[in-house]
This record gives structure tokens, sequence and C-alpha cells, in this order.
């Protein structure tokens, strides 16, 4: 999966980083190269199945899908 990141200079040092494709998904990182590995994890969890905490109907249908 193919995802536009926006990597920007911190006031405080380091650099923060986000997804403008997943809403919520930023991280930061002490230097440019930590900051794009912090958000591959982020990017990672964000993108979990949360089956445990997922909850169905009776009649529910669990589908996978590629994107």
């Amino acid at each position: 999966m193919k995802l536009r990141v926006v990597l920007e200079p911190s006031d405080e040092g380091g650099f923060t980083v986000f997804v403008p494709g997943l809403p919520g998904c930023i991280s930061e990182g002490e230097s440019r190269d930590a900051a794009l590995q912090n958000i591959r994890e982020a990017i990672a969890l964000y993108l979990e199945p949360l089956e445990d905490d997922a909850v169905h109907g009776d009649h529910a249908e669990q589908v996978d899908i590629i994107v």
C-alpha cells in the first residue's frame, strides 16, 4: 500500500509527520528518518484489525477486501 505523508519541522526540534488519508494518524521523531520510521509503525497500528473490539449483529458478514 502506498500512502502520502506530510513531514514538517517541529518548532521544538525534530519532525512531525501525519497521513492526510488516515485521520488522526500522526507521529514525530528527532530526525527525518526517525519520524518516517515512527509513522510507518503508526500506520500499521492504525490499520490493524480490531476483531476483538468489534460488535456484530446476528446477520453481519465479514468480508476481506484489498485496497
